[in-house]
């Protein structure tokens, strides 16, 4: 004797609290990521009305903090050797690539330390970018 089932049984994925699971993802990655700071050299910038923001192809970050610690791509040198590092950089070049000096000089510092790097970089014959920011009105 066959017995029949009249009920048919249907796979069913409950997802509604699938909604609240995502929810809390998303939070927890967005407060985790306003947490984390970058490893970067803290310096104030001098405030400018007309500042913009530079894309370049290559660029090298060169710092001077107010305690007059410079600072070639992340990595610390003295004044002396800021400009073999910069040739070296600048040998290392692709031939059709434009490599722009972005530099980073604390406002507390005396313009004759950022004109003294600003020749550095005409002595080498590359274009340097003074980074300001923009004044709060």
């Amino acid at each position: 004797m066959k017995i029949e089932r009249k009920k048919l049984r249907t796979a069913e994925v409950y997802t509604a609290s699938l909604n609240d699971i995502m929810f809390f993802l998303l939070l927890f990655f967005l407060i985790i990521s306003t947490l984390v700071t970058p490893a970067t050299i803290r310096v104030l910038l001098p405030q400018a009305k007309t500042s913009e923001k530079v894309v370049v192809k290559k660029q090298i970050n060169l710092t001077i903090t107010s305690d007059h610690r410079y600072y070639v791509n992340q990595k610390e040198v003295t004044f002396e050797n800021v400009a073999p590092q910069l040739s070296n950089l600048l040998a290392a070049k692709k031939p059709a690539e434009e490599v722009i000096v972005l530099l980073h000089a604390d406002k507390t510092l005396n313009l004759q330390d950022v004109v003294s790097v600003i020749d550095i970089g005409n002595k080498l014959k590359v274009k340097m970018v003074l980074f300001t920011q923009k004044q709060k009105s």
